[in-house]
């Protein structure tokens, strides 16, 4: 797959709360999936942490909404150029699930991966700490299935395509290893205060 740098969407408006090379897209949320819509029930979704940790589990949907309920409130930034403000995402932090399964010391990084295949490398740091959410409800209502209903992993403070829709899990590393758009020429980190969009920037 060949990787376009020139997929902008709006001009780009200056802006002080915006990271470099961002617009504020407003009221609208654009829809960007590398994967088609899966057909996923709250019933049937399960969330699973592995790898480098001493107790490996698996969540349903309801076991999962008996962890302490958590939230975020502010901004998200899209790697084509939109950012959206004062969103309000609610579910469990992530720091609560890896609690349970006790990471490794030598994990320093974990692959999210969805339901559908789709995956996105991350440095543990980048979700634990209160920086990650297991998020299910936008703005008070059941997050919908085109922004990854039914629960999609929320790491707002980096680009919104390390936010894996649709999650399945995580599998904590010992090493970086690259998920699906790293590995098609994205940034392996992707901060959006730092415009890291693409590998070298």
């Amino acid at each position: 797959m060949n990787v376009t740098r020139g997929f902008t969407g709006r001009p780009r408006v200056a802006n002080a709360g915006l990271p470099p090379g961002q617009y504020d897209a407003g009221d609208t949320w654009p829809v960007l999936s590398a994967e088609v819509t899966p057909d996923l029930a709250a019933a049937d979704w399960t969330f699973r942490i592995d790898g480098l940790v001493d107790a490996p589990h698996t969540w349903d949907w309801d076991e999962a909404h008996t962890l302490p309920a958590a939230g975020y409130q502010g901004d998200i930034h899209c790697v084509t150029s939109w950012s959206k403000f004062g969103v309000r995402f609610a579910g469990v932090s992530l720091d609560s699930f890896l609690d349970l399964v006790r990471p490794h010391t030598a994990a320093t990084h974990v692959v999210a991966y969805s339901h559908t295949g789709y995956t996105a490398n991350l440095p543990l740091a980048d979700v634990t700490g209160g920086r990650a959410w297991i998020a299910w409800e936008y703005d008070g209502r059941p997050l919908d299935p085109e922004h990854g209903g039914p629960a999609r992993l929320l790491v707002p403070h980096l680009y919104f395509w390390k936010s894996v829709k649709w999650v399945a899990g995580l599998r904590l590393l010992d090493h970086d290893e690259p998920g699906f758009w790293e590995g098609n020429g994205y940034h392996e980190r992707g901060n959006p205060w730092q415009e890291q969009r693409y590998a070298g920037d």
